[in-house]
């Protein structure tokens, strides 16, 4: 009786997996050129042994990011140790570099996680941030507001070593051939320029990643 219960249930989570598999087998593998471009010398933004990097380019002040951000956070969730999602601040635009600063300024007082949601919140929900002109005092307010030392991050956001983060994060767009956001790049390979929709693109970069994972072996 237990070892016709215990096949019952086998058969029954077998059956519930058969629509995921059948989805899974009629999704073509992605085609470079359509899907994804190969990135010349690409190299990954802040490399870590043993781990497939995944970066992607955004801006503070792009909608299609703060769209993107809680599902790009869930994917991170579901990902073992051996793949790493990097966050990189877009510098390719005047209006941006301001908010790419403070995301770097915020970093260096580990305070992200309590202030990057915040963020794409007040540009595009509640408007306590304007998407263009941010001033710095606006910047020192708003994550002063959200517990971050008011007189700390004013430095920070005017320091070297923002500037320097902000060089580097500037030179992986460019050298990874960005031309908008966001963008995500496997392991400083291969930049994603296909899919239909967001969870396309992370079934892309789940491809590409797997790829990655399987040439490191």
């Amino acid at each position: 009786m237990k070892t016709r219960l215990t096949l019952r249930l086998m058969l029954t989570a077998l059956f519930s997996l058969l629509p995921m598999l059948a989805l899974a087998a009629d999704a073509p593998a992605p085609k470079e050129g359509v899907d994804y471009e190969v990135i010349p010398d690409g190299k990954p933004f802040a490399p870590a042994k043993g781990k497939v990097e995944v970066a992607e380019v955004f801006s503070y002040a792009c909608v299609h990011c703060a769209h993107f951000e809680p599902i790009l956070q869930a994917w991170k969730r579901k990902q073992g140790p051996a793949v790493q999602l990097v966050q990189v601040p877009a510098a390719l635009s005047s209006s941006w570099i301001p908010y790419a600063r403070a995301y770097y300024a915020a970093e260096l007082a580990g305070a992200l996680g309590k202030t990057h949601a915040a963020v794409f919140d007040a540009l595009h929900k509640d408007g306590a941030l304007p998407l263009h002109n941010v001033s710095v005092d606006e910047l020192v307010a708003f994550y002063a507001g959200h517990g971050v030392d008011r007189t700390r991050f004013n430095t920070l956001l005017r320091g070297p070593e923002v500037d320097a983060r902000l060089e580097k994060a500037r030179a992986f767009a460019i050298a990874s051939g960005v031309r908008g956001t966001p963008t995500l790049i496997v392991n400083g390979k291969y930049r994603i320029t296909g899919g239909n929709s967001y969870d396309d693109v992370l079934r892309i970069t789940d491809w590409l990643v797997a790829r990655e994972r399987g040439a490191g072996k």
